[in-house]
This record gives structure tokens, C-alpha cells and sequence, in this order.
């Protein structure tokens, strides 16, 4: 059984663009009590292409979690996901003479106590405990294989030159999309997670992320990393979306008897 309840949010900024091309969802699977999803994506692609794209990636995801079942697959379902949007962003790229594009990055909880997270780009996933940064996803972009081989740091990787350069995105007309996976069990209070476009982690620290979610409700959070990353920016920021959930104790249990003075029985 859980010892946790969980509470999740999303937040959204335009930044300084003309157009918001990101998409976020937070589902519960009316066919697998206990099951949630988390979705970002990241839409490119000029004249709304981006967004086409991101919206059909969170649209696919909702579509296939609502016929998702307890003895479903979760990992098959992700990259489900990614296939059959990819192939729809792919068709409707040809038939309006564009080419979309988008990155994805999902989360499900399930009531194992498990989380299971996919992606595809450079939209990520961070698993903190409490205000202690865990782990996060590799992007798949040309900067993290320099990153990889030594080459330049991650702080230089978010100024180089070709950092929006991806190796692996929904909707490429060269190659498929691969998914990478990730998993944690033995899930527990005080663990949480932030899935975020290139829009946001562009300008925290890990330890600055982890301290946010900690010690905030998601929507303090959210409000507080919009905030800074506006002034961070400096009138130069991507569009900016999340989603954050967090892993919360139960409240303790209210005793609500009253003790009387017991009278003698007769």
C-alpha cells in the first residue's frame, strides 16, 4: 500500500516568442485505478508546426493511457506513444509542406509504488528525494555527446553554438525516433519529479531545481521558476513548460474519540 498521496501540477510561460509550441498533460487512467502520467513536449516547427506537433504528442498520450489496463505494459505503452505520433506529426508534415518536429518526456506512477519514464530529445525528467537531486535524463542532442566524450562541460553545452541541434526527434522525416527508459522503485514520501522543456532547465542548476520542488506546492514551484527564469533570460527566453509531481506523507491520523469517566455498573 502507499504511504504517500500524490500532488502534481503544471506550469507554462510564452518567454519572448511569438508563439507557445510546448505542450503539457497530468492523466489518471480510467482503466487502471492508481496509475497517473506526466507529459511535456516540445514543439518545433515555424508557422504553428510546432505546436501541431507537441499537441498531437499529448493528445496520443491521453488517447492511449485512457485504453491502458493494470496488466498493460507501461514501458510498451511509452513507446507506443512515441510511434503513433510520430507517424501522425510525420503525415501531416507532408501534407501541409512543413516539417514538425518534437521532443518528448513521460512519467507514470503506478500504485507498485513504481515510476517509469521515457523520452525522446532534449525535454527532461528529474528525480529528486526531498531537496537532494537524484538523477536526470541524457539528452539526445549533438552538445550531450560532446558532453559524453569529454569534450565540453554542461555548463559550456548550454552556450555552445549548436546546442539546439537534436540527434532525435517526433515527426523527422530521416529516422525514426528510439525511446530511452528509465525506472525507480520502492517509491516513497518526499520523492518527486520535474519533466521540463529546454525552456526551463536552461537556467537551474540541479540543485536549484530540487531545492524549488522541496520545499514548494507545485504550483509555489511553478510560479517561482517562471519568476526566475524570466529574470534570468533577460528578455531573450524560449517558451517555457513542466509539469512537477510530488510524492507528499499522508496527513496523520486525527483522533477524534473523547475520554469520559466510566460509571460503576450495578
Amino acid at each position: 500500500m502507499s504511504q504517500y498521496k500524490i500532488e502534481a501540477g503544471t506550469g507554462q510561460h510564452l518567454g519572448d516568442r511569438k508563439e507557445q509550441q510546448d505542450r503539457a498533460g497530468l492523466f489518471a487512467a480510467p482503466n487502471a485505478p492508481g496509475y497517473m502520467m506526466a507529459v511535456v513536449a516540445d514543439g518545433m516547427g515555424g508557422k504553428s508546426g510546432g505546436a501541431m506537433a507537441a499537441e498531437q504528442v499529448v493528445r496520443t498520450a491521453k488517447m492511449l493511457f485512457d485504453e491502458f489496463y493494470p496488466e498493460n505494459d507501461v514501458k510498451a505503452l511509452l513507446e507506443n506513444v512515441v510511434n503513433e505520433a510520430h507517424t501522425v506529426i510525420k503525415l501531416a508534415g507532408v501534407s501541409s509542406e512543413k516539417e514538425p518536429h518534437s521532443t518528448f518526456v513521460a512519467l507514470v506512477i503506478t500504485p507498485k509504488q513504481e515510476a517509469i519514464w521515457a523520452h525522446v530529445g532534449d525535454s527532461r525528467l528529474y528525480r529528486f528525494f526531498g531537496p537532494n537531486f537524484a538523477e536526470r535524463t541524457k539528452d539526445h542532442s549533438y552538445v550531450e555527446k560532446l558532453v559524453d566524450e569529454g569534450k565540453i562541460t554542461a555548463e559550456e553545452a548550454k552556450t555552445h553554438r549548436m546546442s539546439n541541434i537534436l540527434v532525435n526527434v517526433l515527426g523527422s522525416s530521416a529516422a525514426a525516433p528510439y525511446v530511452t527508459f528509465g525506472a525507480y522503485e520502492n517509491l516513497k514520501a518526499n520523492d518527486s519529479f520535474l519533466l521540463c522543456s529546454d525552456g526551463l532547465w536552461h537556467y537551474f542548476t540541479e540543485a536549484e531545481l530540487s531545492a524549488a520542488v522541496a520545499a514548494n506546492s507545485p504550483r509555489q514551484a511553478s510560479e517561482l521558476l517562471i519568476r526566475k527564469a524570466r529574470e534570468r533570460a533577460q528578455a531573450h527566453g524560449d517558451n517555457c513548460t513542466f509539469a512537477i509531481v510530488k510524492l507528499n506523507p499522508l496527513p496523520e491520523e486525527q483522533k477524534n474519540y473523547v475520554v469520559e469517566k466510566m460509571r460503576r455498573a450495578v
